[in-house]
């Protein structure tokens, strides 16, 4: 494989291991509200899941966008179906969960839960070093009625703000929504919805937005322009940051490749794997979170006399359904749908999942933002088309005798 794809790869690095760290290191004092058990989350668990769920997505938009780079946030996408998934029922939670990759033999929902919800208090902790901040929102049509228990957990377990909204303006709608994203993602996703139906009803949103310094930063005079190798016989210039440092770094000969960990102030760290020379395809195909477990355990501190790093910044923008779908999370794109615990009727469905990211890389470190949205709608009653556009037949039938007055054969209606 061609090493195109090595800004893709990367810049997933970075986001699992520049917003995903906190899951490895959570306090055990932080404590999980519910008064109807109180079972210990498992972190891991919940951070193996995740991890599971990430790499999934990651390979599916790959295939989808090959030779381009790919951008997203994992846990951004994970925590809006994880907040979905509370007004699902039935076989529809399951497709959602499961395609989340939870082994619900082995965790229940509401565990699960309360670990996204422990995850959101630990992630928005104060902290000099970093910045981060992860929140969820809805958009509620005026006039629809949530059942309470839908909106208590979505307050308590998702920390949910709720903005009562007119999709029958949907400009106006899709206008406040986008805007409340721009601002939370300090202005780094603009539009996270093209379009939004008046059909419209519900819609959820999940933003994060990062940012953090290295712990060693580059210094802005050695960034000279240099060859990035696109592909074998494609090179273009770039601006290239240069470092000499001790930091972790792991050479995997059995994946044929190249791992390297940046730290940043706060101590969570971005990691740059680097497939060998036509390795690409067979290292995305191992992206398994054994995988990241070994690499983590692996990477041992080095000198790294010359470290070369493309200074970058891109930004991406998906539609999910088809996506969400081939992972094995379809019944909510269809009239199958029970999303009964949102409102107690069975007449919801989701239209749109989107996702937009972006990922800036410079000297002094890493500024990332990402949003997903989930707009839900009314079911539409079956529409039925009927189209007279061959030759048909007429009959005019008097009600009252039941007589056919006319009676006739349209084979060419521009005929007179």
């Amino acid at each position: 494989m061609r090493a195109e794809r090595m800004a893709p790869l990367l810049a997933l690095g970075l986001l699992l291991a520049g917003l995903c760290s906190s899951v490895h290191c959570l306090p055990e004092n932080v404590v999980v509200k519910d008064q109807h058990r109180r079972a210990r989350v498992d972190d891991h668990t919940l951070a193996s899941s995740n991890t599971d769920f990430a790499f999934s997505l990651y390979k599916q938009l790959a295939l989808k966008n090959p030779n381009k780079n790919v951008i997203f946030s994992p846990l951004s996408v994970s925590i809006a179906l994880a907040f979905l998934s509370l007004g699902a029922c039935g076989s529809t939670l399951t497709e959602i969960l499961e395609g989340l990759k939870f082994n619900l033999t082995e965790i229940q929902e509401t565990e699960i839960h309360q670990g996204f919800q422990h995850l959101l208090q630990a992630l928005n902790r104060p902290s000099n070093q970093l910045q981060l901040s992860v929140g969820n929102a809805m958009f509620v049509q005026e006039g629809l009625k949530l059942l309470d228990k839908f909106i208590e957990d979505a307050q308590v377990l998702y920390s949910s703000e709720a903005f009562p909204t007119n999709f029958g303006d949907p400009e106006a709608a899709r206008s406040l929504i986008n805007d409340y994203v721009k601002n939370k993602t300090q202005g780094k996703i603009e539009e996270l919805f093209k379009f939004l139906s008046p059909r419209t009803v519900l819609v959820l949103v999940n933003y994060i937005y990062f940012k953090a310094q290295w712990k060693t930063r580059f210094d802005p005079k050695h960034t000279e322009q240099a060859e990035f190798h696109v592909s074998e016989n494609e090179t273009v210039e770039v601006p290239m940051m240069t470092l000499d440092l001790e930091t972790p770094y792991f050479r995997d000969e059995e994946l044929g490749c190249t791992l390297v960990e940046l730290t940043y102030t706060s101590n969570d760290s971005a990691l740059f794997i680097l497939p060998d020379k036509g390795k690409m395809q067979d290292l995305e195909a191992k992206l398994i979170p054994e995988t990241l477990r070994r690499w983590r355990e692996s990477l041992h501190p080095r000198r790294i006399h010359e470290l070369y790093l493309p200074k970058f910044s891109i930004k991406s923008n998906y539609e999910l359904n088809d996506i969400l779908s081939q992972l094995g999370i379809k019944k909510i794109f269809t009239d199958a749908a029970d999303l009964s615990g949102v409102t107690g009727t069975r007449d919801l469905v989701v239209s749109q999942v989107v996702h937009g990211a972006a990922l800036d890389v410079d000297e002094e470190g890493t500024e990332g933002a990402a949003a997903t949205g989930i707009s839900i709608e009314k079911l539409a009653f079956q529409r039925t088309t009927v189209r007279l556009d061959r030759p048909f037949l007429i009959a005019i039938v008097l009600k009252d005798t039941q007589s056919i007055i006319f009676l006739g054969k349209v084979t060419n209606p521009s005929q007179a």
